[in-house]
């Protein structure tokens, strides 16, 4: 079971902050494949994934990070700075 959290626009648009998922996913990118069929404002959340930036048990990653003995998956915009 991992879980998943949503920030800012994408948390609006799937309507939930975070859920619990059970999936046999290799990589982040297949986790979001998975989360695209959960619903259409999950696919619509996920139509854009230059627009959306990841991060594995805390720590800033790529589509391609392996979800092996991970427990949390985090997506949100990319931040700006100031």
């Amino acid at each position: 079971m991992i879980d998943v959290l949503y920030f800012a626009w994408i948390r609006e648009r799937i309507g939930e902050p975070k859920e619990q998922v059970e999936t046999t996913a290799a990589t982040v990118a297949d986790l979001v494949d998975e989360l695209k069929t959960r619903s259409e404002a999950h696919a619509l959340a996920f139509s854009d994934m230059s627009a959306i930036r990841v991060a594995v048990d805390q720590d800033l990653t790529e589509m391609t990070a392996p979800l092996n003995g991970v427990r949390e998956v985090a997506f949100f915009p990319p931040m700006t700075g100031g």
